[in-house]
């Protein structure tokens, strides 16, 4: 009997795996307009994404959640080839999440300040789920959010790990209920 069960919960395990890796989210396939775009760091091509958001006009202002503390904005501002103008009046850096939870955290309060409505959040393909996950969960019910993932190719260690933390965190969100 609990061969069967540990059978069962492998197969499981294995088949959502295979689903995890397969069908990574994609892109916004169409101009969506947002009142923000909400970036999160840690990854190639992210920040580059968001940017091309605001540059397109479908969104009004940009929060790029867990900067390096020691990241100047000037310094950004350098790196991205974004003008002071933008930085004054729709770039924010914020410095105070240190993962994807806290991310989370961090949009929340921003989001609230800002009286935002709608958003798009710009992460990695294999990062999308958890960090909207972490999102949906922090987030008031009456916020829309876009998902549009930056498309890479990660390795299976990235996956298999990443899996395994998505896992985690919808456990301790249904723990939290």
């Amino acid at each position: 009997m609990i061969r069967r069960v540990f059978s069962l919960m492998f197969l499981a395990w294995a088949i959502g795996f295979l689903w995890f890796a397969v069908a990574l989210p994609k892109p916004v396939a169409k101009a969506v307009t947002t009142d923000a775009v909400i970036v999160v760091t840690g990854g190639p091509g992210r920040i580059a994404r968001g940017l091309e958001v605001l540059d397109k006009g479908l969104a009004d202002t940009m929060l790029v959640s867990g900067v390096d503390r020691e990241v100047r904005p000037g310094e950004f501002a350098a790196e991205f080839g974004v003008s002071p103008a933008e930085m004054a009046c729709c770039v924010t850096l914020g410095f105070a999440a240190v993962d994807t939870r806290s991310n989370a955290a961090e949009t929340a309060k921003w989001v609230a300040q800002k009286e935002v409505r709608s958003l798009r959040l710009v992460t990695t393909d294999w990062h999308m789920r958890r960090a909207a996950g972490e999102l949906d969960r922090t987030l008031p019910d009456h916020v829309t959010v876009i998902r549009d993932a930056v498309p890479s190719q990660p390795d299976l260690g990235t996956l298999f790990l990443e899996y395994h933390k998505l896992i985690a965190s919808r456990a301790a969100g249904l723990a939290d209920l």
